[in-house]
């Protein structure tokens, strides 16, 4: 009987400590930030990004700044506009040269949005 009572114990012990580590843990949030769209911007102006880089950041929402979710969705309409997927395995740019024009202009008024509202 007492060792019924230990391995229930036991028992009881371990299943509590994970259902209540369970319900105080929350899920990961990832949230990307100006910092994180520049630095995707410089290494797809530099054709330097992979196609799954550039769509885990594009891809992905962003529902805590209306600003940023812009952006992203600029930044997603020039890749569908003017991307060259087919060409990047070969080492070329991801978007063709009007692309990559108009990429610098929106990762430069990121830029300078960023630095304005950081003072």
């Amino acid at each position: 009987m007492a060792l019924y009572l230990l391995v229930f114990g036991v028992c009881f012990l371990v299943i509590g400590s994970v259902v209540a580590v369970l319900l105080t843990s929350r899920t990961p949030r990832y949230r990307t930030e100006p910092k994180d769209l520049l630095a995707l911007f410089d290494k797809a102006l530099a054709s330097q990004v992979s196609e799954t880089e550039w769509n885990a950041l594009i891809g992905y929402p962003i529902r805590h700044n209306e600003y940023l979710e812009g952006v992203r969705r600029r930044a997603s309409h020039l890749m569908d506009q003017y991307g060259r997927r087919w060409q990047l395995a070969q080492g070329k740019p991801l978007l063709n040269a009007e692309g990559q024009a108009e990429l610098k202009a929106l990762r430069d008024h990121l830029a300078a949005h960023t630095e304005l509202h950081a003072h």
